[in-house]
């Protein structure tokens, strides 16, 4: 069974990139949106991604930008990944090539199967509030394409997620924060190694169903 893909979201600090690079994670997110207690600028967010080595992705995350700020981002990151609202993507000038992770809500209706892209993200209505997504709905879609989960996710609940939504990924933020927008390096250990070890016992049933 293919690796679960976890990225550690609403990173700003170099202690807190540090610990979630130390726990395994697969890829990290600097989040730029000025209401959020987790905005990064384009100054500070490109001294963070010079530290992020090679074989971990980088992911600029936005809610509703301007032009402006994807160029500004995008300069300072050089992100794998721009996420934002897949309505937003409708209107927004990318560089070539650029990959996308468009975010879907659970409070609005999702795209049918057959035209979801390869790699997506389902969310609550509020990203960084600790919603929880529906995971009724992230099965569904989970079934169709390598969707990543976000949304309410952390240690203690992880595991149910995993089993319940089948994700080819998962996408924590508020769920490893000790106080609303500050990261904690143990709950982002915690975090990984609970995923971790719900996904090898995912894999560990499924195999034993096969063999049977």
């Amino acid at each position: 069974m293919r690796r679960l893909w976890i990225k550690v979201c609403g990173l700003r600090t170099t202690d807190t990139l540090t610990a979630a690079l130390d726990a395994g994670a697969d890829a990290v997110g600097f989040v730029f949106h000025a209401a959020s207690p987790r905005h990064l600028a384009a100054t500070d967010a490109r001294a963070l991604a010079a530290a992020v080595p090679p074989g971990i992705e980088k992911v600029a995350v936005f809610l509703h930008p301007t032009q402006a700020e994807i160029d500004a981002a995008i300069d300072a990151v050089h992100p794998d990944w721009v996420q934002t609202d897949a309505v937003d993507l409708v209107s927004l000038r990318l560089p070539a090539g650029q990959r996308v992770l468009p975010v879907y809500r659970s409070n609005r209706p999702a795209p049918a199967q057959r035209v979801l892209p390869r790699r997506f993200l389902l969310e609550s209505g509020r990203s960084g509030a600790g919603e929880r997504a529906d995971w009724n709905e992230a099965a569904r879609l989970a079934a169709a394409g390598g969707l990543v989960l976000a949304g309410g996710l952390n240690v203690g609940n992880v595991a149910d997620a995993i089993a319940a939504v089948l994700p080819f990924g998962i996408d924590v933020s508020s769920g490893v924060e000790s106080t609303r927008g500050v990261k904690d390096a143990a709950l982002i250990r915690n975090f990984v190694n609970a995923a971790r070890a719900a996904h090898a016992r995912v894999a560990s049933s499924s195999l034993g169903v096969i063999e049977q």
